[in-house]
């Protein structure tokens, strides 16, 4: 008997069956209980969400003897006529090899004959968005004003590329990607009726590898089960088979990326080639990889967020703390690029060399993004002495400058200061990484002076969005308003100042002092 793949063995009889579509299943089976059905469904998302399936569930439901509340009972003729495909009933089309005007002309002849069993002709026509120009315009009318026993469910996997005409005419749904623990939980229960022996890690590599379509993640774990047939399923061999890389590669490439030993990197990159894993998993990998340092930081070392083991999860919490989240958010964003541009380059490991040596050399770049980058390893040199500040004579300090200011004003000022940096990084985003390269000064009145020395920084935290979140912060924080402005100095001068309290003063020489 011919081997069935797992994602077709395993596919989903019934709407109960379906995981991680609850939303959709649940309002088909109540349309079904109600007889509120619609004459056209579109049903859209990416590969392996369960589409297709859940369209052949539908068209059994719809014509099945003895409904039930999962929907079709898959034992009466109609159903299993339906099942084998010999059905002259349910109609499924793959439009990208029947995209033209003919293949819907024939569709609009089969409509005008009504069901010779059953309640219902349905048409399924997958990957609808490849049909042209002339097919949709032809099965628009058809569309609109099909008889009464003529249902339409159209899938696709990009549905921008379909017409607004033929949106309107359908009842939308959007399928999301599956989670990962729901993938696992799937796998590890086909894994224990099909009584393979594999790892939990394993299991879960898997899951989060297939991207949240459950078919890829049958076919990547048919994969495993092929290879290593009755021998137990680890997680390292899991890597070998899918090509993936262990995180103690990651540590390494991380660490020359950031040191810009570009020999190491690409020596590194190379290898992984030569070990036959593919450029695209590994940059994916490696993403994850950041994603998972970057949560850490961000969360302050919760790693509820982060599911790996305990050993490298507090290698990953070590390394959380040699690397600024401006420098993670910078390689995240620029490998997301590389990961879409490798899907369509001829020359992929030339592509994946030439970004990997750009995330090396951030002057390459004139983004915000590199900018802070650079400032980042500027302080962590200055930090570890490895980048010694030189100051000019004119700039070199001679004397401590004092400025008294009142109480009140001395108070709001000193405390700000003091809390500055958490100030900044509590406000986040582009706010929090534009004030982050200023200086503060109080206000005589009342209030602080932020002071930039870059006229793009300016420029940003001069904006009215950027103030007010700062504003609205420290409203939160401190229960008052405080007084904001804006400056902007071409030279940064090296100064030493003491701010003091008037009535510090006056309590030190005990005389009164007047304010001209």
């Amino acid at each position: 008997m011919a081997y069935t793949a797992l994602y077709r063995k395993f596919r989903p009889s019934n709407f109960d069956e379906v995981i991680g579509q609850e939303a959709i299943t649940r309002t088909l089976k109540n349309q079904l209980k109600t007889g509120r059905i619609s004459h056209a469904y579109l049903f859209c998302g990416t590969r392996g969400t369960g589409k297709t399936s859940i369209a052949k569930i539908m068209a059994r439901a719809l014509n099945c003897e003895h409904p039930t509340d999962a929907g079709p009972c898959n034992e009466c003729p109609t159903c299993k006529s339906i099942l084998s495909e010999t059905s002259i009933n349910v109609v499924e089309i793959d439009a990208a090899s029947n995209n033209g005007v003919d293949n819907i002309r024939d569709i609009k002849e089969q409509v005008q004959y009504p069901p010779t069993f059953g309640k219902y002709k349905v048409f399924i026509i997958d990957e609808v968005h490849m049909l042209s120009t002339g097919a949709f315009n032809a099965l628009l009318k058809t569309l609109e004003e099909p008889p009464s026993y003529v249902i339409f469910i159209l899938a696709t996997t990009e549905v921008h590329k379909i017409p607004v005409t033929v949106l309107s005419r359908c009842q939308r749904y959007d399928f999301k990607r599956i989670g990962i623990d729901t993938i696992t939980q799937r796998l590890k229960t086909l894994c224990n009726s099909e009584g393979v022996d594999i790892e939990d890690r394993a299991l879960y590599y898997i899951a989060k590898t297939a991207d949240g379509a459950m078919r890829d993640a049958l076919s990547l774990l048919d994969e495993c089960i092929s290879f290593l047939q009755n021998e137990k399923i680890s997680y390292d061999a899991v890597l070998d088979i899918l090509g993936a890389s262990d995180i103690s590669v990651f540590n390494e490439l991380l660490d020359g990326v950031l040191s810009g030993n570009t020999i190491e990197v690409l020596n590194l990159l190379n290898n992984s080639i030569i070990e036959g894993k593919e450029i695209g998993q590994f940059v994916t990998d490696f993403l994850w990889y950041l994603r998972n340092i970057l949560i850490l930081k961000s969360i302050q070392n919760d790693s509820s967020l982060v599911d790996m083991s305990e050993q490298n999860l507090q290698n990953l919490k070590e390394i959380s703390n040699t690397v600024s989240k401006e420098t993670l958010m910078r390689y995240i964003k620029n490998l997301s690029e590389l990961s879409n541009k490798l899907k369509s380059a001829t020359q992929k490991r030339v592509v994946a060399e030439l970004e990997f040596i750009r995330l090396m050399t951030p002057e390459m770049e004139e983004n915000l993004d590199s900018v802070l980058d650079r400032l980042s390893r500027l302080e962590a040199g200055i930090s570890t002495g490895a980048i010694v500040q030189k100051v000019s004579e004119e700039n070199r300090i001679q004397k401590e400058e004092v400025i008294e200011l009142p109480k009140a004003t001395y108070d709001d000022f000193m405390l700000i200061k003091k809390e500055w940096n958490s100030i900044v990084e509590h406000i986040g985003g582009k706010a929090g990484g534009v004030y982050k390269e200023a200086e503060i000064e109080p206000l005589t009145q009342g209030g602080i002076n932020i002071i930039f020395f870059n006229k793009m920084f300016y420029d940003m935290g001069n904006k009215d969005t950027t103030i007010s979140d700062l504003k609205l912060y420290l409203n939160e924080k401190y229960g008052k308003d405080i007084a904001i402005e804006i400056s902007l100095r071409e030279n940064r001068v090296v100064r030493n100042t003491r701010y003091v309290s008037i009535d510090e003063i006056k309590s030190v020489i005990n005389t009164d002092i007047i304010i001209e």
